[in-house]
């Protein structure tokens, strides 16, 4: 089973460095990438550094790639920043995991602004810390208006909740009639999905080697090109996206057809 995954994985941290950004362009761009970033403990540990820093250093990263992003033409980026299970981490990692948005946000915005992004979010909010919640809001409102690239942050998300609570509110607004039963299809049970009015994943990035889904994005990946590399989250480079990207670009797409 290892043997087949490896045809999706790019086991090799030598890429490709003639990729440009023009190249890549002549060709279709994803319109929505999804991103897990993992290995930013592993990335501390093998530096014999405090995992808050390998953290800290994916932040970096999360700028470049933003940034990468928008000039390629991709439409939405979505980053898996904190799982619902995240919780169960140590303490102090959470709490400066929880402190990362605000100073992300609040040194990047201005960037955000003049590079016309808008900030998203999906995830319960209502669980964050009053000051992460405050810096992720103020975010959302500042770029409200800004049409393009959305930076869509996955913070306190677990694919089952979202998912349950769907069906909930669908059985609710069914019991209130609100609709019927019976024309609940896939665009409508998407609707009560907190991607509400954003297209599904094209092309999904997993960082560090590990090969599944952590709970991510578990209906709205169904027809998704997946891409997994051995590189850790504070290692991967505009290079590696591009590569990710161009790979997308070799495969056919035929969401079940021939």
């Amino acid at each position: 089973m290892r043997k087949f995954w490896s045809l999706f994985t790019n086991k090799n941290e030598t890429i490709e460095t003639t990729l440009t950004v023009d190249q890549i362009k002549k060709e279709q761009i994803p319109g929505h990438i999804a991103i897990i970033m993992d290995g930013n403990g592993r990335w501390a540990k093998k530096r014999s550094l405090p995992r808050v820093a390998g953290h800290h250093e994916g932040m970096k990263v999360v700028r470049k790639v933003t940034r990468l992003a928008n000039q390629l033409g991709v439409k939405t980026l979505t980053l898996y920043a904190f799982s619902t299970e995240n919780w169960k981490r140590p303490k102090p990692e959470v709490e400066y995991l929880m402190k990362l948005p605000e100073e992300f946000l609040g040194t990047f915005l201005p960037e955000l602004m003049e590079e016309n992004v808008r900030v998203e979010m999906i995830g319960d909010k209502e669980l964050l810390p009053a000051h992460t919640k405050k810096a992720v809001e103020k975010a959302m409102n500042d770029t409200k208006d800004n049409d393009g690239l959305i930076l869509n942050f996955a913070l306190n998300y677990g694919s089952r909740a979202e998912i349950l609570h769907a069906v909930q509110k669908v059985l609710q607004d069914a019991k209130k009639g609100k609709i019927d039963e019976n024309s609940l299809d896939e665009a409508l049970f998407s609707s009560y999905l907190m991607t509400k009015g954003l297209p599904d994943p094209d092309l999904l990035i997993r960082t560090s080697g590990e090969i599944r889904l952590s709970n991510f994005m578990l209906w709205q990946l169904a027809y998704t090109e997946f891409w997994f590399t051995d590189v850790l989250w504070p290692d991967f480079s505009e290079e590696h996206f591009l590569q990710a990207i161009a790979t997308y670009q070799k495969r056919s797409r035929r969401f079940g057809g021939v």
